[in-house]
């Protein structure tokens, strides 16, 4: 198995943890809402360099210049996750979806609180964009990296679409 590589970079909504392999990105995580320090695994190896493209993306993501992302992935999680956060690509940037409704496209028309847990187990946050879930009457909902910084990445995007359209 591959070293967990990984390095820190700033952000319009907090320090990013970013984890990888070398080749793909296993993790996004931003920095707790209790303001605490990440758990960096043992054995783990502070390496920037790997990390320079999906920087760059990022920093051209929170400039409003960029809708999506082409970065290798490689997120861990099981069969039923995977299939939820594939879903999650496919929403466009600047829109959002409900649960049920990521439910009924897998076919579980009833799944929208296990749909709920794999969105909240997303390892890989804005990349693959978990907080542009919302509930069924549109309010924010649940958000591990805090609903203050979804309604910032909701409302970034949005203004970011109005800016991309003029162009």
């Amino acid at each position: 198995m591959a070293d967990t590589l990984y390095t820190t970079i700033s952000s319009p909504i907090d320090d990013l943890l970013l984890t990888g392999d070398g080749e793909r990105l296993t993790r996004l995580y931003m920095r707790p809402v209790d303001g605490s320090d990440w758990r960096i695994g043992p054995g783990w190896r502070r390496d920037a360099a790997p990390f320079a493209d999906v920087e760059s993306q990022l920093d051209a993501y929170f400039a409003g210049e960029m809708r999506a992302f082409d970065v290798p992935l490689a997120p861990a999680g099981t069969a039923f996750q995977r299939a939820v956060w594939d879903l999650l690509l496919a929403i466009p940037f600047g829109e959002t979806a409900a649960y049920g409704e990521l439910a009924r496209q897998l076919g579980k028309p009833n799944g929208s609180r296990a749909v709920g847990l794999a969105n909240g187990s997303n390892p890989i946050s804005i990349i693959i964009p978990c907080h542009r879930v919302i509930g069924s009457t549109g309010s924010l909902t649940g958000y591990g990296g805090g609903l203050p910084r979804k309604a910032w990445l909701l409302a970034h995007e949005r203004a970011a679409v109005g800016q991309l359209a003029l162009l």
